[in-house]
């Protein structure tokens, strides 16, 4: 048998907060991990088991939003009390405090030459600051309402915005001006690694990824039962992580447009979720007060390897599931779709293709394993050699399926998909 993927892990867990945690970010050369708290303080972790975690005071109310420079050498944090401080993550722990705004600041991020700071606020306005010169520079006015977050493009020639007045703004650095409006409601925004696209999530339990360039939606999942309230793409640009109210973390497989993984590891709504910045963990936090690292696995994955050991199979598994991960012990899931327990480090196999989802978008055929077929697509190099059509009394639709060689995609087992395909 061949097992697919591997499952992420839970490495470590860190304790010290005495509040929710609202944010988290890894320094470049993964050293250290902070996180920032609604009990005021900066926690910096130092991976290094042996090293001691340092404690930050300044902050006169919830701290918001945390980053690392790129060069790992400064961090920089927003709170309630309407400034961002620039501190020096060793043990003496000096800030300095840039009074930024009139009213709560709720998000901070440099830019990726770690020349800027864009800061986002109550007050309804986005502004960018100057890290050498320890000044603002310019102001963004154009919402309507409280500004959530904001981000630069990975070449800093842009910043997404959105607010509370139902929109994502995209603003040219160069013009101060707006150039893009979206009409969404959404909390959190960011650019994937190439800055082709922006993903948005929200209250609304939906997240979105937009390609900036033609303005089209490209992807729209719905995965959780609560609303999203932060997520972070991998390095790579294939992989997305959300946390939500639902206490969940779940991870999306961007090129398969797919749910992955369900990671339950928290008590409480996750606040805040973060990529190192190789992509070979993450760290998630929540109102639980605990930060939780875990190592990624799953990004080794390599599509090219599995389709040529295919032929090696000869008969295919049980039936194949979305895993949902409970690192904290034992858990009883429902039978409904043949899913198993897995514990934190538990490794499962997968068959090729039994049940077959078929996406809302029209786009994908999507099988509950852990590849899937893109419609139209000769990817891999297979033709086309199925046609079908599915209806579920939704959605009926012509499909072309590309044969991949293996024997469990047969011509039976598409003839009973109108009895397994199902909406998401």
């Amino acid at each position: 048998t061949l097992s697919l993927q591997e499952d992420p892990t839970l490495e470590r867990h860190f304790k010290g907060h005495k509040d929710a945690v609202t944010c988290a970010d890894f320094n470049s050369k993964h050293k250290q991990l902070a996180s920032g708290s609604a009990d005021k303080t900066l926690m910096i972790w130092n991976l290094n088991p042996k090293a001691r975690a340092f404690r930050f005071f300044g902050h006169k109310d919830v701290i918001t939003g945390v980053q690392f420079s790129p060069a790992g050498d400064l961090v920089v944090s927003a709170s309630q009390d309407k400034t961002v401080r620039l501190w020096t993550p060793s043990i003496k722990g000096e800030s300095m405090v840039f009074k930024a705004h009139t009213a709560t600041v709720r998000s901070v991020s440099f830019s990726h030459d770690g020349q800027r700071l864009v800061t986002a606020s109550d007050d309804k306005s986005v502004k960018v600051w100057s890290v050498h010169r320890q000044r603002f520079v310019y102001s963004l006015n154009q919402h309507t309402n409280w500004v959530r977050c904001a981000r630069f493009s990975p070449d800093g020639r842009l910043i997404a915005s959105c607010g509370d007045d139902r929109t994502v703004r995209l603003w040219d650095t160069s013009t101060k001006q707006c150039i893009n409006c979206f009409t969404e409601s959404a909390t959190f925004v960011d650019f994937n690694t190439s800055g082709t696209c922006i993903a948005s999530s929200g209250a609304d339990n939906t997240l979105k990824i937009w390609d900036i360039r033609t303005n089209k939606l490209l992807q729209h999942y719905q995965v959780h039962s609560a609303g999203i309230n932060c997520f972070s793409f991998h390095p790579s640009g294939n992989y997305m992580i959300s946390g939500s109210s639902d206490s969940t973390v779940k991870i999306l497989d961007l090129l398969e447009g797919r749910l992955i993984y369900t990671l339950h590891g928290h008590k409480g709504p996750v606040l805040s979720v973060a990529f190192s910045r190789g992509g070979d963990f993450f760290a998630s936090g929540g109102c639980d007060a605990q930060v939780l690292m875990w190592k990624t696995n799953f990004d080794s994955f390599d599509y090219r390897e599995v389709l040529s050991r295919h032929s090696q199979r000869v008969s295919p598994d049980p039936s194949p599931h979305l895993t949902d991960i409970y690192p904290r012990g034992p858990h009883l899931h429902s039978a409904q779709s043949g899913a198993i327990e897995v514990r934190g480090q538990h490794r499962h196999n997968h068959t090729w293709i039994n049940t077959i989802i078929f996406s809302l978008t029209s786009h994908y055929l999507i099988q509950t394993c852990k590849i899937h077929i893109p419609i139209n697509s000769t990817r891999w190099g297979y033709r086309p050699v199925f046609n079908c059509v599915i209806g579920d009394n939704r959605i009926i639709n012509t499909l072309s399926v590309c044969a991949l060689h293996c024997s469990a995609l047969t011509h039976n087992a598409l003839k009973g998909l109108h009895n397994t395909s199902e909406l998401f």
